[in-house]
């Protein structure tokens, strides 16, 4: 009698078993649930570009009303933790020099003459380029108490009309509401990644693999028994991430759930096709891990999360297109904050079906490969 090339019920029987080994295993728990949760209740509140509890050092040679009343500003502000007074400007370089201020304020002598003089009055700001973002986060800090200071030294006659800035989608800029839907992305990629990268690499270590060469299941089933408890513990986790931003940290979801969930289910599809060539190409467990972060922690950095994919050179930007998280970060952001219309979700969409298409394509291909 023949075997079927394709059974659902050996299908069933493997993804059980391929559930079991992950929830059996204690590696695999601890590297697939508990790290996502703790570094998202984590990153949360400390992955931030903003800058806050800093030092900053100031040499007030002036000691007049408006020195005085800038270093009052300085003083009342929430980002700065300490204001330290100096006595000399080599005292200046040396808190900067040994990196115990960020910035550094000079204010000459002729500071409050040069402004009740109706000049402008001129102070040194020093800042630590080796920290250069948060230097210049820093002095536009400091701009803007500038600004407040001189809107009180020129008469409102003359104070030119100001500027009104409003903030869509983020009205508060609370930086957690940009964090937490991209972090959600990145902790789903990873812990898909690691689920399907252990897979097969489990197998070889624990010499069930032989078994697996002989045994009647086609090339098929064992590809989509390995894919789908990445797809479905990976989906889970995205959904709890999604639903924690909603509901502990009071992000407001504006867009479609269904268009996220089914951005989401081709999103993990294409980091399993991924996370398949890993597992298909280590012979251990401890190298399927070494390489699901040497392909995850790059395809973060180009992913645009941290900086925008336009300021990279332009051939960075081609390759990144090639990325799926380029593409579900733009869907989920977007659809907690903006209310993204359909259009451009399905603009971001279908590079997503390509992506897992090609990626499953090549995954079946480096499986087969080894198990012939």
């Amino acid at each position: 009698m023949l075997t079927s090339a394709f059974s659902f019920t050996r299908l069933r029987a493997q993804f059980i078993k391929e559930v079991l080994s992950v929830l059996r295993d204690p590696r695999s728990r601890m590297v697939v649930f508990v790290p996502p949760i703790l570094q998202l209740l984590v990153f949360a509140f400390a992955a931030t570009l903003e800058v806050r509890n800093v030092d900053i050092a100031v040499y007030d040679q002036d000691a007049g009303r408006w020195s005085h009343e800038l270093v009052q500003r300085l003083d009342s502000a929430r980002f700065i933790t300490h204001v330290r007074h100096v006595d000399s400007q080599q005292q200046l370089h040396e808190l900067i020099d040994r990196g115990e201020v960020i910035a550094a304020l000079a204010i000459p002598v002729d500071f409050s003459r040069s402004i009740a003089a109706g000049e402008s009055g001129r102070a040194q700001v020093l800042v630590d380029g080796r920290r250069s973002n948060s230097g210049q986060i820093t002095v536009a800090y400091l701009s803007t108490i500038a600004a407040e200071v001189g809107a009180e030294v020129v008469p409102d006659a003359q104070t030119p009309t100001p500027v009104v800035v409003r903030h869509w989608f983020n009205p508060n800029l609370v930086y957690r509401w940009f964090i937490v839907p991209g972090l959600t992305g990145i902790l789903a990629l990873f812990s898909a990644l690691l689920i399907t990268s252990l897979s097969i690499a489990r197998e070889r270590e624990l010499g069930t693999f032989d078994q697996l060469l002989v045994s009647p299941t086609s090339t098929p089933e064992i590809i989509i028994s390995k894919s789908l408890p990445a797809l479905a513990i990976g989906t889970a986790l995205g959904l709890f991430m999604i639903s924690a931003g909603v509901f502990l940290f009071g992000i407001p979801f504006t867009g479609s759930f269904a268009l996220l969930l089914a951005s989401l289910v081709l999103f993990i599809l294409s980091v399993v096709g991924i996370g398949l060539m890993i597992s298909a190409v280590s012979m251990t467990q401890q190298q399927a891990i070494l390489g699901a972060f040497a392909i995850g922690v790059p395809a973060v950095l180009m992913s645009g999360f941290a900086t925008p994919v336009e300021n990279m050179p332009v051939v960075l930007q081609w390759l990144a297109q090639a990325i799926p998280l380029t593409h579900f970060l733009i869907i989920v952001e977007g659809s907690f904050l903006k209310a993204m219309p359909s259009g451009d979700i399905l603009a971001s969409l279908w590079p997503l079906a390509v992506i897992a298409l090609a990626t499953l394509t090549m995954a079946t291909v480096f499986v087969r490969g080894r198990l012939q």
